[in-house]
């Protein structure tokens, strides 16, 4: 029998229970991986968590940077487009301006020959030849070829006479009233006399024809 003072050995059962785990006072080996592995995750997700932290500041950091870099690109695109714009509306003025100012340019080139003869027939002195058949015939003949100079041009820039005949009817839209005169040789609202020709350019009227306009007599 042992004494009260010795200290207290496990006996052989003792042990194997203990290692076989029968022994609830016993702490298991595995307990203490758990529990190191607990330890150690939590350390980790720790550091993660700070690693994550610093992690977004730095790419809210780049994104900022490259945020501001590509308002800086599309400022100067929009600069350039603004300038680009300004210089294409400056051309166009000045084409714009152009095209006014020479529209008549071929126009007015034709006419010249027309001019060239119109000086031609009034640099002869008529005067001192009114005797002279030959030098008015020449002056008839010279006005004649500069009508048909200047009718070749109209024809060439399609412009058209508007030329309404006697006992035409009155057309607002090409002719206009200059006044009215009682005749029975014309139907009432129709033309009796031709004042000035009009003229048409394409389709478009430049000038109406002034006419007098027949009204039929009043009984006397």
């Amino acid at each position: 029998m042992s004494s009260k003072n010795e200290p207290y050995i496990d006996s052989a059962s003792d042990i194997q229970k203990k290692q076989a785990g029968d022994d609830p006072s016993a702490t298991k080996p595995d307990e203490f991986e758990q529990q190191d592995e607990a330890s150690e995750s939590t350390l980790a997700m720790g550091s993660a968590s700070e690693l994550e932290s610093l992690g977004e500041e730095d790419i809210a950091g780049v994104k900022l940077q490259e945020a501001q870099a590509q308002i800086e690109e599309l400022t100067q695109q929009y600069l350039l487009a603004r300038a680009e714009a300004e210089n294409i509306r400056k051309r166009a003025d000045v084409e714009i301006g152009n095209i006014r100012k020479f529209a008549l340019e071929n126009f007015v080139r034709e006419l010249l020959s027309v001019k060239d003869s119109l000086d031609l027939a009034r640099s002869i002195d008529l005067k001192s030849s009114t005797d002279d058949l030959g030098v008015v015939a020449k002056v008839v003949e010279g006005l004649e070829l500069t009508v048909k100079q200047l009718e070749s041009v109209f024809d060439r820039f399609e412009i058209r006479e508007v030329s309404p005949a006697l006992g035409d009817r009155l057309d607002p839209e090409f002719h206009q009233a200059m006044t009215i005169e009682e005749t029975t040789d014309v139907e009432p609202s129709h033309i009796c006399k031709v004042i000035q020709k009009g003229y048409l350019l394409h389709t478009r009227l430049l000038r109406p024809a002034m006419v007098v306009v027949a009204k039929a007599p009043e009984d006397s």
